[in-house]
């Protein structure tokens, strides 16, 4: 039996479950549209997860409006990440987009430590605009989301031109889309990637549309067939590493970049130990607990402020969470 299961029905998850029919399953992400915006079902459903099967992986969708406190709660007290449709209302042929309401459930999720992410679409609203996807893709990765989907090119269902979205930027959304997906989610970057982004003094979008450009030079565009979710992390690692560098010479700061690549390993070394359960051992020119300070959220403070310190670090699996220690050189 597969590791991950999807499924389009609570009621069917919950049924299996009672069954004990996904014993081998160790995730389990649930698309259920009725079910998201419902409250009190979710609320009935973390509840009964936590009697049937605790230990299971749960990827779940919900809408924005039903979030609170008493729903984050559970969450936190589950083993779970939560998807949230980041999308507009369409008024007077107006695409409308509540930042404050985002901002808001995401600040209460962030209270709790929930993992959360977002699914994103472009041009399927008729209303819809390439600057307005530009300005929701950045606006999203401001709110340090854990991944951002895109549905559209997951299921290669994409939209159809309309008169405020040509097949032009159509073509351009999909590629900054396709970007994102490759460096930002299935890269692991949200740790580091708002502060690489900072002194390069332009937007997300901005950013991953010249990630494109790169990976179309490099044969690991959408077109080309490449899935970034077919190779290893560290091969995401390498290519963001090389674009990185690119990008801060290109921009003058090669001075930061060493603190920069620092991070970057550091910080993908930790999630290959808690997702793969790879250990390793890293050299880096700075002290790991600056890296992994509030400090580094500002890279040029950072060069500016903290001492080097050349050191060899093995990262390992702790007791309880992937942990780090310093080795003699």
């Amino acid at each position: 039996m597969a590791d991950v299961v999807e499924f389009s029905s609570v009621d069917s998850l919950l049924e299996q479950l009672k069954e004990n029919r996904l014993k081998k399953i160790t995730e389990i992400s649930l698309h259920d549209k009725a079910f998201s915006k419902d409250k009190r079902a979710i609320k009935q459903f973390f509840v009964q997860l936590q009697d049937i099967s605790p230990d299971i992986f749960v990827n779940i969708v919900v809408q924005p409006s039903v979030i609170d406190r008493e729903l984050a709660s559970l969450f936190a007290q589950s083993y779970c990440s939560i998807d949230i449709p980041l999308n507009g209302t369409e008024k007077n042929d107006v695409l409308l987009f509540d930042k404050k309401l985002y901002s808001a459930k995401v600040s209460i999720l962030n209270e709790f430590c929930v993992v959360f992410g977002f699914d994103m679409g472009f041009g399927s609203q008729n209303a819809d605009t390439f600057k307005a996807f530009r300005e929701r893709l950045d606006f999203a990765v401001s709110l340090y989301p854990n991944h951002i989907d895109f549905f559209q090119i997951e299921t290669e269902n994409l939209p159809k031109s309309t008169g405020v979205f040509s097949s032009k930027d159509l073509d351009f959304a999909r590629g900054i889309a396709f970007a994102c997906k490759t460096f930002y989610s299935s890269g692991r970057a949200v740790a580091w990637f708002n502060a690489a982004l900072a002194p390069l003094k332009i937007s997300a979008s901005t950013f991953f549309a010249d990630f494109e450009e790169w990976q179309h030079c490099n044969n690991c565009s959408w077109e080309s067939g490449f899935s970034p979710d077919s190779v290893l992390h560290f091969a995401l690692e390498e290519m963001q590493l090389k674009f990185l560098q690119e990008k801060y010479a290109e921009k003058h700061k090669e001075s930061l970049f060493l603190a920069l690549s620092d991070i970057v390993r550091l910080n993908g070394a930790f999630s290959r130990v808690a997702q793969e359960g790879k250990e390793c051992t890293l050299n880096l020119s700075y002290n790991p607990s600056d890296l992994l300070s509030p400090q580094m959220l500002n890279l040029t403070r950072f060069c500016d402020t903290v001492t080097m310190q050349e050191c060899s670090v093995k990262v390992f699996c702790g007791s309880d969470s992937p942990d780090y220690k310093i080795l003699e050189i």
